[in-house]
């Protein structure tokens, strides 16, 4: 690991403090690259990058005194901090844009046809089990930014895919049931962007529920729902449930397989859900 990591950033100079004959290193054009013609709000740029905050503020600083970018409130909403790029700025992103294509070349073009298919699999390989490797999983209180903004981006992936539509109001759980001990919420995140979320029900007397169990296009194919699913099964376990339970809608066909792959089985309706086609039990150690 150490030794690919050690020829990746030669090959690519990260190295250098001059990135792709430019006068700038790689941390201020990949800074610019991420900017991009639309502009990216500030926070954003933070999260996606995961770069400390006074380290990103000395960044920004640096391409304003260049002339590449300027900070400003948001369209909207002034508390928000939204950088731009200038016109001095877009035309070094198109020079970048146009370095970077001739770098990737000097890459392949040594290599046979064949060879560049196989480094280009491997490549997508790597990059496929290193974002696996970033995505942390945590609780967190359902009333949270983040695990907010994973509940409206899971209503709104409902509510395109359900043949009814989809109101959480009407799937029978409540914040304070999803709280220990009554409950539990987790939380993924990329750096420090909630891609996926999912939540436990430990009902007294009763099997405990899986609920709200949901993950972003961005990390599909990671075994992200897998974990979450794992975590929350742990969790029920160490509460004392001997067994856990859940249902879904016909049309998430990709969860049905997820549920019926980790050792769930179908049973009859065990509640009045309206979105619910499908009801499935598990056992626990």
């Amino acid at each position: 690991m150490r030794r690919f990591n050690r020829t990746v950033t030669q090959r690519v100079g990260a190295l250098d403090d001059s990135y792709l004959a430019r006068d700038r290193p790689l941390a201020q054009s990949r800074l610019l690259w991420e900017i991009g013609h639309g502009g990216a709000e500030v926070a954003a740029l933070r999260a996606r990058l995961d770069l400390d905050a006074g380290y990103l503020s000395r960044l920004l600083r640096t391409l304003e005194r260049a002339g590449l970018v300027v900070v400003g409130p948001g369209e909207g909403d002034g508390r928000i901090r939204t950088a731009r790029l200038t016109a001095a700025g877009r035309a070094e992103w198109e020079l970048l844009d146009g370095r970077s294509d001739d770098l990737a070349w000097a890459v392949l073009e040594p290599l046979s046809d064949g060879r560049r298919d196989r480094l280009v699999a491997a490549m997508a390989e790597v990059e496929h089990l290193l974002m696996a490797s970033l995505v942390a999983i945590g609780p967190c209180h359902p009333g949270e930014p983040r695990a907010r903004s994973c509940l409206r981006a899971y209503a709104r992936e409902l509510a395109t895919r359900f043949d009814s539509g989809f109101d959480p109001a009407g799937s029978g759980v409540d914040d304070h049931e999803l709280v220990p001990p009554s409950g539990l919420f987790l939380v993924a995140t990329v750096a420090t962007e909630a891609v996926g979320c999912g939540a436990v029900r430990l009902p007294p007397g009763e099997p405990a529920e899986i609920k709200r169990l949901w993950v972003s296009a961005s990390v599909r194919g990671l075994g992200v729902g897998r974990r979450l699913l794992r975590e929350l099964e742990r969790h029920a376990a160490a509460a004392g449930a001997h067994s856990v339970r859940l249902d879904t809608n016909r049309t998430l066909a990709e969860a049905i397989q997820l549920y019926r792959s980790a050792g769930y089985r179908e049973i009859p309706p065990y509640n009045r859900n309206p979105y619910a086609h499908h009801w499935f039990a598990k056992p626990l150690d």
